[in-house]
């Protein structure tokens, strides 16, 4: 009797093992299908990566920058030919700045 309860519980503890392991298996692969999904919808929607759109910010904010320096150095060159200053940028029209 024993022996028999030993084995009984050897494959079922076996039977626990590869049951375990198959549901380990099955997590990965759903949480690889959802992973590879979600990629999917965020490419359709073209939806930029955090890093991608700080890195155009800083861009964008050094480039205006660059403008107001250079457009100071026109003004001060205008002035400093007695030549009237240039018309307006329509950008800074619509901005209000």
């Amino acid at each position: 009797m024993t022996q028999t309860s030993n084995r009984f519980f050897d494959e079922l503890g076996r039977l626990m093992n590869d049951a375990a392991g198959a549901a380990q298996g099955m997590k990965r692969e759903f949480d690889t299908v959802w992973r590879s999904q979600a990629e999917k919808v965020l490419r359709d929607l073209d939806v930029v990566k955090r890093e991608e759109f700080e890195a155009v910010r800083d861009m964008a904010r050094l480039a205006r920058e660059e403008n107001e320096t250079l457009k100071a150095r026109i003004a001060a060159l205008e002035t400093k030919l007695g030549i009237s200053p240039s018309p307006p940028d329509i950008g800074s029209m619509r901005t209000g700045g």
